[in-house]
């Protein structure tokens, strides 16, 4: 294929979740730098970004992520770390965040900034550089009681002066996008829609002697449901422990596994399990590695998410990814994420969420034909297809 060397000015990046966040919104940044990285390297495309110049400060000197560290060392001549100086960006890296950065920018030359975390450093505009910024969700808006007021207070100040001081704004999902529409006002037209991707490595099947050797590292049975993401109140873990116990009896060797974070909800949804008779049936495991994740998505029978409300919802398509049909709840953007194949419930109705688990595991037919419909819809959510809408957003930016 021909290259085309033509290049754009150069674009900084909030890499402070790509360099120091594992899972989540650091997941998210790594996959859109990767992605545009690819792009620059290949220059099958005139106008790339002439360099992606990465600004991150850290308090008390945290570590560098292994994957953000892989990543510059891969793509040394797309990607460049951007290092704070002077005092506030070492003693109060988080108000040289917001206030600092946008002059470190300017001495680097950039003309374009993307914050991919739902802020923006004040002033960039006044400094003549043209500004993105990806709003995941607004969930602290739309259920507050989940949130301390303090919490709230800073996400919405945060948001909402990204939202206004933005040339473009990215959300991740339509019902993001009506999200900001109806809590900040924000016209329709300034807001593009471009969904989230998930490694490619959910795909690739770690072999039967892998899920084998995951499933006797945490004691683990054959059949077993499978849950990613925080433990919290808003995730809803406990609708599905309520629907295991419809099904005791019809299904008694049948398990749920949670891998995600610990919250006092965590303790709540235990404790209801005990009290259902079901205390070793309900496996909670944090701090997993990506590795032993992968094998766990693999060895799982049916993917699970019954969150109340979500930005997007990667999860269910890395469990799509790894060949798993999925169960989610309404009310949010989760048919976004998973399409029209899967199966979607209310999140406070546990018969129907019993009634789904049963029906998927008795008809092999229907998983399989839910996994290739589904499997077709998240094409859609590929790094190269959503490195080509970036693109196409910053030159209608620049």
């Amino acid at each position: 294929m021909e290259r085309k060397e033509t290049q754009g000015p150069a674009i900084g990046f909030d890499a402070k979740r790509a360099a120091y966040n594992g899972t989540g919104l650091g997941n998210y940044s790594r996959f859109v730098l990767e992605g545009l990285a690819e792009a620059m390297a290949a220059r099958t495309e005139a106008d790339l970004p002439a360099k992606l110049y990465l600004a991150a400060a850290s308090k008390n000197k945290r570590p560098l992520s292994a994957a953000y560290q892989r990543l510059l060392e891969r793509y040394p001549e797309c990607l460049a770390a951007l290092p704070p100086q002077g005092f506030w960006a070492k003693r109060f890296p988080a108000l040289w965040r917001r206030y600092g950065m946008g002059r470190t920018l300017t001495q680097a030359g950039i003309g374009l900034y993307h914050g991919l975390s739902n802020e923006l450093p004040v002033g960039l505009a006044k400094r003549g550089i043209r500004s993105v910024v990806t709003m995941h969700d607004l969930i602290f808006l739309v259920y507050p009681q989940f949130y301390k007021p303090i919490d709230r207070f800073i996400y919405t100040v945060k948001a909402k002066q990204a939202c206004r001081q933005a040339d473009r704004i990215l959300a991740v999902s339509e019902c993001t996008k009506r999200d900001i529409v109806r809590y900040f006002g924000i016209a329709p037209e300034k807001i593009h829609v471009i969904y989230q991707g998930c490694e490619p490595k959910y795909a690739e099947n770690p072999g039967p002697s892998a899920t084998t050797a995951v499933r006797r590292r945490y004691g683990l049975p054959e059949d077993f449901l499978l849950f990613v993401g925080s433990i919290e109140e808003r995730k809803n873990l406990g609708i599905v422990v309520e629907a295991l116990a419809c099904l005791r009896e019809t299904y008694p060797a049948l398990h749920i596994v949670a891998v995600g974070k610990r919250t006092p909800y965590t303790a709540r949804v235990e404790a209801r399990a005990a009290a259902l008779g079901l205390p070793d049936r309900l496996h909670c495991l944090h701090g997993v590695p990506d590795e032993d994740l992968r094998a766990l998505y693999h060895a799982a029978r049916i993917f699970v998410y019954p969150s109340r409300y979500e930005g997007f919802g990667i999860p269910i398509v890395e469990a799509i990814h790894a060949g798993l049909p999925v169960l989610a709840a309404t009310g949010s953007c989760l048919e976004e994420a998973g399409g029209p194949a899967c199966r979607y419930m209310a999140p406070d109705d546990a018969p129907a969420w019993a009634e789904a688990i049963a029906d998927l595991l008795a008809n092999a037919d229907t998983r399989a034909r839910i996994v290739t419909e589904a499997q077709a819809y998240v094409r859609r959510f590929d790094r190269a297809a959503v490195t080509a809408q970036l693109l196409a957003l910053y030159r209608e930016i620049l």
